[in-house]
């Protein structure tokens, strides 16, 4: 056992300083701007599954233990890729499979900016990644469990980010109907875009 442990730890420090290489040439490529490896040209053999865990708040665990080195964190968090439903940590050389509880990223912070589509709404994820609302980052919202609405933003290929109940009540506040193909919906707009959360009659019951 103690032989898998000790080759499970090389198999973390190679990826780690895989994806520090992926990241200083992403910065190379683009001096001065938070550069991201381009994980979607990389398809490089499957390596097994890495004992790591992203929490449905958003913590990272390896082997059971949170990460707690923020700039580790984001560093992994620059290699991610989902695909066929699973997550995966990705270099030009290896793949290994992750979990997620729920979404790999947590939107921790909102801004509200105006621009020249009208209303603009940022948001900042707990790796410190500022993503702008628009058609291309969407907004989601679905049922939870409790019968209330759980907010995912859209991030980068097939990465969500959930979006904190905090900040749920934020766009509550900001939102207002619309009529969508005859139907009256409740929801919010940023970058000329309107993202429903829910029918404004139930919306307006529940008020």
């Amino acid at each position: 056992m103690a032989n898998r442990g000790q080759k499970t730890q090389q198999g973390l420090d190679g990826l780690t300083a895989a994806a520090r290489q992926a990241a200083g040439d992403a910065a190379k490529a683009e001096p001065g701007k938070k550069g991201l490896p381009p994980v979607h040209l990389w398809n490089p053999p499957f390596c097994g599954d890495l004992d790591m865990r992203i929490g449905s708040d958003g913590t990272w665990y390896y082997m059971g233990t949170p990460i707690g080195r923020p700039a580790l964190v984001r560093l992994f968090s620059t290699i991610l890729k989902r695909e066929d439903g699973k997550h995966f940590l990705v270099t030009p050389v290896e793949k290994v499979g992750i979990r997620v509880d729920d979404a790999p990223f947590l939107a921790v912070e909102m801004a509200k900016d105006d621009d020249a589509r009208g209303p603009l709404l940022r948001f900042r994820t707990n790796v410190d990644d500022w993503v702008d609302c628009d058609a291309t980052h969407r907004l989601r919202f679905e049922m939870a469990a409790d019968g209330g609405l759980v907010p995912y933003l859209h991030v980068r290929s097939d990465l969500w980010a959930k979006v904190t109940r905090a900040i749920y009540y934020d766009l509550v506040d900001l939102g207002e109907e619309r009529v969508i193909d005859g139907h009256p919906m409740f929801g919010v707009i940023s970058a000329g875009e309107f993202f429903p959360m829910a029918d404004a009659g139930e919306v307006r019951a529940a008020l």
